[in-house]
This record gives C-alpha cells, structure tokens and sequence, in this order.
C-alpha cells in the first residue's frame, strides 16, 4: 500500500494528489508549503512517494529512475487512495518529474472517470541548458484539463521557449513573475513572495479545475 502524507479537510469535495520532483522528498519544504497552501483553498491534499525516493530514507540512494518507469506506481497510487476510501473529483499532479509522470497517466485515468484535471508545478519542459531535449511529445495530445505553474525564471522552460511548444489546448500555462523552479521568486524584485504565488496556484486550481458538486440532496 502507498504511504501518503494528508492535509486539509477530509470532508473536502475535491482532493489532489501529488508526487514529488526527482531530488526531494514529499515532505520538502516546497512541497509542505504548497500543500498546505492548497490546504487552505479547501481541497484535502494527498502527496506520495516513488519507491526510489521512500527507499532514501533507510540509507538506499537510488538516482531517479527514467520518469516513465515509475508510471505504474503512480497508476497504483490512484488506485490506493481510493481503497483507502476517498471519493470525490481527484486532480493529479506534481512538481516537476512527479508532474510529468502524473500527465503520462492523466488521459489514461481521465477517460475511465478517475480523475478530473491535472496539475504541473514547475514543468520540466527540457533539463536545463538543454532546451533541443525536449518531453512535450505526449502533451501536444493531452485531453486531461490541465493546469502548468511555472516560474518566469525557470531554467526548465522559458516564456518564449514554451509558447513555441505546441501544447494541447487543454493545457493552460500560468506564468509566476520572477518564479524560480520551486515557484518562488527573488525577495524584493518582483513585488511577490512565495506565499502570493501558492496562493495564486490554490485559488486557480479552485477556480479553473473544481466542478460544482452534482449530489442532490
């Protein structure tokens, strides 16, 4: 069974799911702040680990595995959840590789009615300084409602870079002013802290993902 990692109400409409990057844990502080954050927004939000990353915590160091590998433990998250008794609407997602092992599944788990939306934090369009690298093929196709949070100055994928990219008019892009790959932007030269961007990430994926509740009573 999956370990998960709670926060919010678990009375919450909407729950999302979400993996971690390849170098940190679920419990990072980038993604506690943005879980709580979402928190906060109303959703019950759910983080997990990939099996390399749970096996660093009894001294295993694995390098992160090819991201579509792990393809199946997502599968098998979603799955587990469910067992564990949430219902309701469910958006998968991640920062970074979790985001992008969440969208090589959405459309799979969107058209059995699993899920209703995805979210990318901090999309890694290409590794960085790499930009001919690119791991957009599969998102030009992308049915899944989907939102992307990137920072303006991630090294993942650029403004100019990504408008050239093609992506599928399900996706949505919300660029964070002065955003580095954790979202979070320089102290003092944007005008915006941390907290103004999670917040902006929460009260979007609430406006733009969550549907009206359709249970009579």
């Amino acid at each position: 069974m999956t370990t998960f990692l709670f926060d919010g109400p678990d009375t919450a409409q909407s729950t999302i799911l979400l993996a971690h990057g390849a170098g940190a844990s679920m419990d990072s502080p980038s993604m506690t702040a943005t879980a709580k954050a979402l928190a906060a927004a109303g959703f019950q939000v759910v983080r997990f680990e990939f099996h390399y990353m749970a096996a660093r915590r009894y001294g295993h160091r694995k390098p992160p595995p090819r991201a579509e590998t792990v393809n199946p433990e997502y599968v098998k998250a979603i799955a587990d959840l469910r067992a564990k008794g949430v219902t309701g609407q469910l958006i998968i997602g991640g920062k970074s590789m979790g985001g992008r092992v969440a969208s090589m599944v959405a459309d799979e788990m969107f058209a059995k009615g699993e899920i209703s939306g995805l979210v990318c934090l901090g999309y890694p369009f290409h590794p960085p300084g790499k930009p001919d690298q690119l791991r957009t093929k599969h998102l030009a196709g992308l049915k899944t409602p989907t939102l992307i949070f990137q920072g303006t100055r991630d090294e993942f994928g650029t403004r100019d870079e990504v408008a050239g990219y093609g992506l599928s008019d399900a996706i949505e892009v919300i660029w964070l002013e002065d955003g580095d790959h954790d979202l979070k932007p320089r102290k003092g030269v944007s005008g915006f802290s941390a907290a103004d961007h999670l917040k902006t990430l929460a009260e979007t994926v609430r406006a733009k993902l969550t549907q009206p509740s359709t249970s009579s009573s």
